[in-house]
């Protein structure tokens, strides 16, 4: 008796390790691209916030290799970059009325383009669609002094004006999200 007591302890204990194990990997979060975000405030507390996951370079030639020039980028990895504005907002000239968005980024040498998604809960891949657009918007780029191994999204506020920047390896592409 006091052997199949000591089975049934042991195969308890088992199960219940094998199961805690299965649970804590799948809420482990993914160390090559980790959950990241970035949020502007303006002067009336209104705000902008992006939630993305930041893949890491690891030595590959990711924009203009992996993710093609002239392509939607999902801009992040994993789940679709999303994009909250409780703000209306002026992007390039073109009207952004607040609410809850999905963004990409098309990457080229030059220029890139932001696409701001009215599709949101998506997967990262595949890109949705231009009938999903509410618009695409023209990003400066510029060359940055130093190599970034992060994929990272920031935002810069100067009074009305919320810059966000996206830098990776040598290029920032940036573009000005002005409050209406």
């Amino acid at each position: 008796m006091r052997k199949f007591i000591v089975s049934s302890a042991v195969l308890v204990l088992g199960i219940a390790t094998s199961t805690a194990l299965v649970y804590a990997q799948k809420r482990t979060p993914d160390k090559l691209s980790p959950a990241a975000s970035a949020s502007c405030a303006f002067q009336n507390g209104k705000t902008i916030k992006t939630s993305y996951s930041s893949p890491r370079l690891r030595g590959r030639k990711m924009i203009g290799g992996i993710n093609p020039y002239g392509q939607p980028w999902r801009a992040g990895a994993q789940e679709a970059t999303t994009f909250e504005t409780t703000a209306n907002l002026a992007v390039d000239g073109k009207s952004v009325p607040a609410g809850d968005y999905t963004i990409f980024a098309i990457p080229n040498p030059d220029h890139w383009t932001l696409i701001i998604s009215k599709k949101t809960g998506e997967w990262g891949i595949p890109y949705p669609g231009e009938q999903y657009e509410l618009g695409r918007y023209r990003m400066k780029v510029t060359t940055l002094p130093s190599s970034v191994e992060d994929f990272t999204i920031s935002y810069i506020p100067h009074g009305a004006t919320c810059t966000m920047q996206m830098d990776w390896a040598t290029t920032r592409a940036s573009v000005n999200l002005i409050e209406k």
